[in-house]
């Protein structure tokens, strides 16, 4: 029985994607480079062009190429592409960034928060920090964005969850209705350590580069954990999987008690808060540490348990402590089940890096799938 032939619609959007990812790629190229690179016969992509540059998807830059032979036009992505936005809400402020599909960022703010902003607080502050990168003369139009945010987030709504302890929130906020004017597409929200998570296994130089099966411990002023089993980040039924300060562990004089609690007893907390005091973390004497050790392998013994990662990943403001790190290292080593334990390697932003990439891929599979329709991009 033969197989049924591919139609001629599907080879043509094929080709029209080899095209696009290869301008994605090397950024500009003449008709016969494209054919070099894909290995698609030069009518085949010179028809491809044709109706990409109709659509409105590509543009012929006005370059020639030089050297012997006939001068070919040089190509690229049309700016009707479009950009991404991706957004950081944290304690400290919301940064927003654009991303063009070559990705280049194409503007860059930042807005300040208090430490006790509120849902409102925070909502102004994504909204003069998206008008700022995205609402001025000569913008690219977004397309999609990416939102990463420094509390729980409900899988099903995208909204901020709240939970008991938890040191930043700000409120019942909705990400993705704060953005539906800015943004003409899909609008992903997750939070800060499954974003970081992300970028620890994508980027060349991050601690699970290429793994498939991990966990990213974050310990910061808050604490996080995020599961990757066969190369996804788990968020769970709710979006909370990886929630780990409420998880019973081991305290002060062996005592039993939520992860959270652990840094009370141990007047690790800055004042009022339930915050992790950094610098208190940080000079810490050694017996401190070893609490600290202890409490954190209780919760390692669990997740490794549950979810058997190739390894672990540290990150945060104080969980990259070349001294802490020994210590959890050691501890780590006499597990049941031992399992290595791994310094982060993405140290600048890890969130808005993960967020980022998220945003750029899913702006070039939306200028793919625009090119597909009639009415492109």
């Amino acid at each position: 029985m033969s197989s049924a032939k591919p139609s001629l619609e599907l080879l043509r959007s094929l080709t029209d994607e080899h095209v696009l990812r290869a301008l994605m790629a090397h950024r500009k190229l003449t008709r016969a480079e494209v054919a070099g690179l894909t290995g698609i016969s030069k009518p085949t992509i010179s028809e491809a062009f044709r109706r990409l540059e109709h659509a409105g998807v590509v543009v012929d830059t006005g370059e020639r190429s030089r050297g012997r032979g006939r001068a070919g036009s040089y190509y690229s992505l049309s700016p009707a592409c479009g950009a991404a936005l991706v957004v950081g809400i944290t304690a400290q402020g919301v940064v927003a960034e654009t991303v063009d599909a070559y990705g280049d960022r194409t503007g860059t703010a930042e807005v300040a928060l208090d430490r006790d902003a509120d849902a409102g607080g925070a909502a102004r502050a994504v909204a003069q920090a998206v008008a700022a990168v995205a609402g001025v003369p000569g913008a690219l139009p977004i397309r999609t964005a990416a939102v990463s945010a420094a509390d729980p987030v409900d899988r099903a709504s995208g909204r901020l969850v709240h939970l008991p302890d938890s040191p930043f929130l700000v409120g019942d906020l909705d990400p993705a209705s704060l953005l539906a004017e800015a943004v003409d597409g899909p609008v992903l929200v997750d939070n800060d350590v499954n974003w970081a998570a992300r970028a620890e296994q994508s980027a060349a130089a991050g601690g699970a580069a290429g793994c498939r099966d991990f966990v990213y411990l974050y310990l910061d002023e808050g604490l996080g954990c995020a599961v990757v089993a066969d190369g996804e980040v788990r968020r769970g039924h709710s979006g909370l999987a990886g929630e780990i300060a409420h998880l019973v562990t081991t305290g002060p004089g062996d005592r039993a008690m939520p992860l959270t609690r652990v840094f009370a007893e141990l007047g690790l907390r800055r004042a009022g808060s339930t915050a992790v005091d950094l610098e208190l973390v940080r000079t810490a004497d050694r017996a401190t540490c070893v609490s600290l050790g202890t409490a954190l392998c209780g919760v390692l013994a669990a997740v490794v348990a549950l979810t058997d990662p190739e390894i672990v990943v540290v990150g945060g403001g104080w969980g990259r402590d070349t001294d802490f790190l020994a210590e959890l290292s050691r501890q780590a080593a006499r597990l049941p089940r031992p399992v290595p334990v791994a310094p982060a390697g993405v140290v600048e932003r890890p969130p808005l890096a993960g967020a980022r990439s998220a945003a750029l891929e899913q702006l070039r599979d939306l200028i793919v799938l625009a090119a597909r329709e009639p009415s492109a991009p």
